[in-house]
């Protein structure tokens, strides 16, 4: 009888040596991918300082000391990330997909809006009621504002590319309305909607910092979405979609539109989350620019995380830091914090041309197979 339970066990204890093997495997390249990238970033920003006529080394210092040179620095970046790895898991979840889903920045808007107004309307109660709902409800936003995208594909093959395109600007006249109507604070001097009470603010999860229970909310929405994605059938699923429709659908018997409908969903309320954890977590008031153009940035954070989702996490942080180091690095040594951009940019590039690169040396070795 312990012999049978031994090797009945057995299968058990090894499908968890290999989970663990794997999920550490998959760590150590998470972590050596985002080291590559961030030599990969101070490269090229060094070579547009000097092209640009700047002296590298000042513009860098400065930018180091913007991103991690003190306790407030360090949870700049990390506040800046919060949002991005959001939105950026967001737009991960609809490319594994085959969406090219651009409206995650609408997504984030229409979130913020939708968990502004919910906290008007319960008033200063408790935050075990009021954040919840808040959160539920700019998630609830989001996944609706990408329904509309969906709809338009399913019924009519509106593009996605075209249609969150178009949504996002939609989003953001929307939320420009409710700042001067409906939400304005009481005086209707300035546009944006009154404080939220600190019922409806995130706490924060270091005292004395700027870090708050949004950088919890995403990494658990990153480990979460990892595990579903490569432990369930509906996260193969959505893979098998995404990697091969026609043979998803002819050899798997899977519903291609209904599995475009669950992504999106999914994305939609990610960015939309991400729009309520900023308004809760840092603005604590909506306005029209409360959004720096995150959710244009998590398309970069997410391509140059190859749409792995543990990965989300190490690239939003390079992008947080790059964007608190370029407010330093003007200040402190007078370079134009667009330069962060063309960085950015040149990063985007680079993965692109790597991924085509490695596409066709894949297609010459099968071809000479």
């Amino acid at each position: 009888m312990t012999s049978v339970q031994s090797r009945s066990q057995s299968p058990t204890r090894d499908a968890t040596r290999n989970a663990t093997r794997d999920a550490t495997r998959n760590a150590i390249q998470v972590l050596l991918r985002g080291g590559g990238f961030a030599v990969i970033a101070i490269a090229v920003l060094s070579a547009v300082l000097v092209i640009t006529g700047h002296a590298p080394l000042p513009a860098l210092a400065a930018l180091a000391r913007g991103a991690f040179g003190s306790g407030y620095a360090i949870s700049s970046t990390i506040v800046r990330a919060v949002p991005l790895a959001l939105a950026g898991l967001a737009v991960a979840v609809a490319f594994r997909a085959g969406l090219l889903n651009i409206g995650a920045e609408g997504q984030l808007l229409v979130g913020a809006s939708v968990a502004t107004a919910t906290g008007a309307l319960l008033g200063d109660r408790s935050a075990l009621i009021a954040l919840p709902i808040m959160l539920l409800s700019s998630m609830a936003a989001g996944a609706g504002w990408a329904w509309i995208a969906a709809e338009l594909r399913r019924r009519f093959g509106v593009l996605e590319v075209i249609s969150t395109i178009m949504l996002n600007f939609i989003a953001l006249s929307l939320t420009g309305w409710l700042v001067r109507g409906p939400l304005q604070e009481p005086t209707r001097i300035y546009p944006q909607s009154s404080t939220l009470p600190l019922s409806q603010q995130l706490p924060t999860l270091i005292p004395g910092t700027r870090v708050h229970l949004g950088l919890l909310l995403a990494v658990m929405a990153a480990a979460g979405l990892w595990w579903w994605l490569r432990e369930t059938a509906s996260g193969f699923r959505l893979r098998a979609v995404g990697g091969n429709a026609f043979a998803a659908a002819s050899a798997g018997m899977i519903s291609i539109s209904r599995t475009a409908l669950w992504a999106f969903l999914l994305s939609g309320a990610l960015a939309g989350l991400a729009g309520g954890v900023e308004l809760t977590g840092v603005t604590y008031a909506l306005y029209e620019t409360m959004s720096p153009g995150y959710g244009y940035t998590a398309i970069a954070v997410a391509l140059l995380a190859r749409l792995n989702p543990a990965a989300v996490l190490g690239t939003a942080l390079l992008f947080g830091a790059l964007e608190a180091g370029a407010s330093a690095m003007q200040r402190d040594a007078a370079v134009p914090n667009v330069v962060v951009s063309v960085v950015e940019a040149a990063l985007i590039l680079l993965v692109v041309a790597a991924d085509q690169w490695q596409s066709r040396r894949a297609n010459r070795a099968e071809a000479g197979a």
